[in-house]
């Protein structure tokens, strides 16, 4: 039968153990639906002492394993994006009095945002990643701070912006992955899929 191949192998199915909907949006982009949801229910404030590199990728390991037991036959993929600055973690954005704190931290300063991916196979293999995305943010006016606060675009947004959005704006520079910043690395989370073989590559 003639058409275009689909990326599944459908060994297994997919469960995606974070509730972000920016994280089954560039899934979508890849043409990979979960089939199922799964959030995990883990304790995500920061160690003492812990830095941002290594504090994503034990939340993206936690949710993963967090969830695994109960799906023994199905595909894990789980990540988590943490902004820093220096050795700061900032905070997600769960109240306009975060959101200004990050904002207010962040601009005209330059710092880095990390995605930790984690990925556990139905036969108990696990794979996990940190990707990282340097940025700077121009330095922004009460005005600017103002309306973005207004927009309510930071809302649980990890250092209190989304730079898919308004706050795109204000980014002067990226080096590295886009989408990492977005919530999940496109690029380095589909080879995790192609090489635990869940997709073709």
């Amino acid at each position: 039968m003639s058409g275009a191949p689909k990326p599944h192998l459908i060994l297994a199915p997919l469960i995606l153990a974070s509730a972000s909907p920016r994280r089954r949006e560039l899934l979508a982009r890849m043409g990979i639906v979960p089939d199922a949801i799964v959030p995990a229910d883990i304790d995500e404030e920061p160690r003492k002492g812990e830095i941002p590199k290594p504090h994503a990728l034990r939340l993206a390991l936690g949710k993963a394993q967090e969830v695994a037991p109960k799906h023994k036959d199905a595909f894990i993929l789980s990540a988590d994006t943490v902004v820093g600055v220096g050795r700061r973690i900032l905070p997600k954005a769960e109240n306009v009095n975060t959101a200004k704190y990050c904002l207010d931290l962040l601009s005209g300063r330059a710092h880095r945002v990390f995605t930790g991916i984690c990925l556990i196979t139905p036969d108990g293999r696990e794979t996990s990643r940190v990707v990282e995305t340097r940025l700077k943010m121009k330095r922004l006016s009460n005005i600017e701070i103002a309306l973005y606060l207004d927009s309510g675009e930071w809302d649980g947004k990890a250092g209190g912006y989304g730079i898919q959005g308004l706050a795109g704006a204000f980014i002067s520079h990226i080096s590295g992955s886009y989408s990492n910043v977005v919530g999940l690395p496109v690029y380095e989370t589909r080879n995790m899929l192609i090489g635990a073989k869940y997709i073709n590559g």
